[in-house]
């Protein structure tokens, strides 16, 4: 088994784990391969370097060694390429990674082949505008929010055609379930098991007392829009990544992705436990 080996270039706990991971895989029949870019950051001559461009498709899984932006960093390639992702936690809640950087010794289960996969569930997003249509992706969320100065713009959110809110507010957030313990959790939204397909919306600052988070079908397709007010100005995110311009006359239409991403989970660890263990618990 080849498993490409992705540290998070920079961070300190990150590259600290890097000796230790490259060790577990060895020790347990796995070749690890690295990214020949990275070698001035990190060279191990246990390791195999590859500057091929077809370095994910030539390799078993990807490894993460990081926190859950690393996760989402690589879960779409991954997806895109059809190779499950492990992650290893150096970072600070590690929601979707499978292991810490200290239980290094799991790392057993996949060598034996002892270890299960979650099939995570994606968004596509595409923004028409004039007549062009852009393509997005989405592992956790797309959220639409005002610039920081801008008045507060009137969305209107459309499912299969059919108008459901119109709402002033800072934003929207639009999240998968495994979004769900993200950004939308901290906005009020709720807690979805992450094997269930369906969409959530959840609002930023809505300014009025009806509007709750919903859940949609993963069979729905939605239609997001906004009439701007004293020229409000939107951006959109996905992933947490830099904001994209909306303006008012484009059109977002989000829909279940065809392309889903295998999550390699180790143990008996359950979703619920992790939710107890690292979003009940005062922070350490």
């Amino acid at each position: 088994m080849k498993i490409y080996v992705c540290p998070c270039i920079g961070k300190e706990k990150s590259m600290e784990a890097m000796p230790s991971v490259i060790d577990a895989l060895i020790e347990h029949g796995i070749t690890p391969v690295l990214s020949e870019s990275v070698r001035a950051d990190y060279s191990d001559e246990r390791a195999e370097y590859s500057a091929s461009g077809n370095i994910i498709a030539e390799s078993d899984m990807l490894m993460t060694v990081g926190g859950d932006g690393m996760m989402l960093k690589w879960g779409k390639r991954a997806a895109f390429a059809g190779k499950p992702l492990i992650g290893i936690n150096t970072g600070r809640l590690g929601f979707m990674t499978a292991i810490d950087a200290d239980e290094l010794d799991k790392l057993s289960a996949l060598g034996s082949g002892k270890y299960s996969l979650s099939s995570r569930m994606m968004m596509s997003a595409k923004l028409h505008r004039n007549g062009v249509v852009q393509d997005h992706t989405s592992l956790n969320d797309l959220v639409l929010f005002k610039d920081v100065n801008s008045k507060l713009p009137e969305f209107t959110v459309k499912i299969n055609g059919i108008t459901v809110t119109r709402v002033r507010a800072d934003g929207l957030i639009f999240s998968t379930p495994t979004g769900s313990t993200a950004y939308a959790l901290s906005a009020g939204g709720p807690i979805i098991e992450p094997t269930v397909e369906c969409i959530q919306l959840t609002f930023l600052c809505a300014h009025t007392l009806l509007n709750r988070p919903m859940i949609f079908s993963g069979n729905d397709t939605i239609t997001v829009s906004y009439a701007e007010y004293e020229g409000s100005r939107v951006n959109m995110s996905i992933d947490g990544g830099s904001g994209i311009e909306v303006a008012a006359e484009d059109r977002i239409v989000i829909n279940r992705s065809s392309v889903k991403l295998s999550i390699v989970e180790i143990g008996e660890k359950s979703f619920y436990s992790t939710v107890s263990e690292k979003l009940m618990q005062p922070l350490k």
